[in-house]
C-alpha cells in the first residue's frame, strides 16, 4: 500500500512517521485490492495559539480503482486523531468490502434465474432410464 504523509503546523517526527504507517498499513488486510490501494494521510495542527481542547486533526483518504473512502477526526492528542481515523476507515472499509460482495452475489442471483430450467427439462438419472427403458 502506497501512503502519503502530508503534515500542517507541525513536525513529522520518524516516531508519528511510523505510527501513522504502521496503523495505515494494518487497514490493507480489510482491502480486496491489496496492490492498487494508497492512502492520503494529513495531520496537524487546526490553531497555533490554542493549547486546550480539540487541537490536533488527521484526515485520510484511501483511494481504490473504484471507489475512496474519507475518514477524518479531531483529538486532545495526535495518536488519539490518528487511531480514529483509522477505525472509521476499518468501519467503512468492512462496509465497502460487504458492498462489493453483496453486488457480486446480486449479479450471481440474476445470472441463475435466466439460466433456470423449467421443471419438465430436470433429468433425474434412475427416473429418466426407466422411463425411457434404457
Amino acid at each position: 500500500m502506497k501512503i502519503v504523509i502530508k503534515t500542517t503546523n507541525v513536525k513529522l517526527t520518524p516516531v508519528f512517521e511510523e505510527y501513522i504507517r504502521e496503523k495505515i498499513n494494518s487497514l490493507e488486510k480489510f482491502a480486496e485490492e491489496k496492490g492498487q490501494c494508497e492512502a492520503w494521510v494529513e495531520v496537524g495542527r487546526i490553531t497555533r495559539g490554542q493549547q486546550k481542547g480539540k487541537v490536533f486533526r488527521a484526515e485520510c483518504q484511501m483511494r481504490f480503482p473504484k471507489d475512496s473512502l474519507r475518514a477524518e477526526a479531531e483529538s486532545e492528542d495526535l495518536k488519539l486523531a490518528i487511531t480514529e481515523v483509522k477505525d472509521e476507515l476499518q468501519r467503512e472499509l468492512k462496509q465497502y468490502k460487504n458492498r462489493l460482495s453483496a453486488q457480486s452475489k446480486k449479479g450471481a442471483r440474476a445470472a441463475k434465474k435466466e439460466l433456470k430450467l423449467s421443471p419438465q427439462a430436470r433429468l433425474y438419472r434412475k427416473g429418466r432410464i426407466r422411463e425411457e427403458g434404457v
